[in-house]
């Protein structure tokens, strides 16, 4: 199960890219608000017992001052994905970059472009793939659909 979390409910459109991806998996995704900022104590809730409830991996979604990865993966033992997001207070999304990516040696979070979700849900799923033949073969799959549409739009190109 991947835990899917966000600062706001205006992150959602973003994150939904990530549930997305991983439903198309068939990775069983559950799906929560959790503000760094305005709930701190579900946050520590949330951080110290996911992997209680069988989550592998936490995708944590932010913009703005976007601690939200960061602080989950001071507490978490399981590996946490920071999905930067371009809400209407950051600058640009660089805080939002910036804030997930620039974490102190120990608490590594992973960290994806701007927006990045989908990219979020796809390395959750490669971290689960890692032990798990079935996603691992669904994996193999979607990439080489990937490889299959370049080679497709390059001889529409070549026309």
């Amino acid at each position: 199960m991947v835990g899917i979390i966000m600062g706001s409910d205006s992150d959602l459109p973003i994150m939904q890219e990530a549930i997305d991806i991983l439903e198309s998996f068939d990775i069983q995704v559950e799906v929560d608000i959790v503000s760094a900022h305005r709930t701190p104590e579900k946050l520590f809730d949330y951080a110290n017992n996911a992997h209680k409830r069988g989550v592998q991996v936490i995708v944590a979604g932010a913009g703005g001052a976007a601690h939200l990865p960061g602080m989950v993966a001071s507490m978490s033992p399981l590996p946490v994905i920071g999905v930067p997001v371009k809400s209407r207070n950051s600058i640009d999304g660089w805080d939002s970059v910036l804030s997930i990516l620039q974490m102190p040696g120990g608490v590594p979070v992973a960290t994806v472009a701007l927006d990045g979700a989908k990219n979020a849900g796809i390395l959750a799923a490669q971290i689960i793939g890692a032990s798990d033949k079935c996603v691992l073969d669904k994996i193999i799959a979607y990439k080489e659909g990937l490889k299959l549409k370049v080679e497709k739009a390059s001889e529409n190109v070549k026309k």
